[in-house]
């Protein structure tokens, strides 16, 4: 039996984890589950984003399943963005996206990749500071943190096509990416000789996204990086709505949606839940339950395919009834 903590965060996390559990509930599989809190939500009623008890319902959770955090763009006094926070403190380090053709529409073929990004360095490290009118942030890059990342992309490469492009912008920051750069090219090139690394600039990698997505297998870039293409990428294959994600430490596992907590459609009942049943696909394979994760995302793009879908993808399917097929569809299987 294994634990699962479910925190469903702000806004549509209130509609799209409880979907997803519903899957995994219906699927009779052994997970037990435990519900904890986090988020402005959170934060707005007892000062914290993300309180202690949620932090311990994570460590000693078998994994967790997150929804959407809201972020305020202001500087708010006291407030720290709860995937931020739980990233850092648990040492989440790997994020992993996947970006795949869907039967969807607006969809690219022949894409499968994968994005890698370095989680707790960076820019988002949150080094800021303002001096009247000029504003200074820091960037951390180590050699350590540069390292393990690469690693786990060869990894997830031997699985997969074994090609790496290592992203960055080394010609223009030769200290800082050019570190994460020299550092993930002599790790991936010495430690494994059976996986092909690539460095390609960052801008130059978004042109050949767009216009050669299928030519990609694994990437592996620093953390501001990898949130901007990981979107890019999601974009060329239906969207945030159907993008899942995983982070990944040593010890600890939060697997969450890629798209945000939507408040202009939260409470209506209209959510797009698949990205969060495909989250859960991913949990559930890193739990080593393989076949029934690869049986839920068949199951999830039949129903992409015939329908229903929701309003995102063209379709009038509600929350609720999107989920009910999937149900359905995984059952028949």
């Amino acid at each position: 039996m294994h634990t699962i903590c479910c925190i469903p965060g702000d806004g549509i996390g209130h509609e799209v984890v409880p979907a997803a559990r519903r899957v995994l509930e219906a699927a009779e599989l052994p997970l037990r589950f435990v519900d904890a809190e986090a988020g402005w939500g959170t934060f707005e009623r007892l000062g914290t984003s993300v309180p202690e008890a949620t932090v311990k319902a994570v460590q000693d959770a078998d994994a967790t399943l997150a929804g959407a955090f809201t972020a305020p763009s202001a500087t708010i006094k006291g407030f720290q963005g709860a995937i931020r926070y739980l990233r850092r403190t648990l040492d989440l380090y790997a994020n992993v996206r996947p970006a795949r053709t869907r039967p969807v529409p607006g969809c690219f073929t022949g894409v499968d990749m994968l994005m890698v990004r370095e989680n707790t360095e960076g820019l988002y490290v949150e080094f800021e500071r303002r001096y009247h009118d000029i504003a200074i942030a820091d960037v951390k890059i180590s050699r350590a943190a540069s390292a393990r990342i690469a690693r786990v992309a060869a990894q997830l490469a031997r699985q997969r096509r074994g090609l790496v492009h290592v992203v960055h912008k080394a010609n223009v920051l030769p200290i800082t990416s050019g570190l994460f750069l020299d550092t993930a090219m002599d790790v991936i090139r010495r430690e494994y000789p059976d996986v092909q690394a690539v460095d390609v600039i960052v801008d130059a990698c978004a042109m050949k996204l767009v216009r050669e997505p299928e030519t990609f297998d694994v990437l592996v870039t620093t953390n501001l990086f990898g949130d901007i293409l990981s979107d890019l990428m999601a974009g060329l294959v239906g969207g945030l709505g159907i993008a899942p994600s995983a982070n990944l430490g040593d010890r600890h596992a939060i697997f969450e949606p890629v798209h945000g907590s939507a408040p202009d459609i939260a409470g209506r009942g209209v959510a797009n839940p698949t990205a969060t049943i495909l989250t859960a696909c991913m949990m559930l394979d890193h739990l080593g339950m393989r076949d029934e994760a690869a049986r839920l995302e068949a199951a999830v793009d039949r129903v992409l395919e015939h329908g229903p879908r929701t309003r995102d993808l063209g379709g009038d399917a509600d929350t609720a009834t999107f989920t009910d097929v999937v149900i359905e569809a995984y059952l028949d299987a």
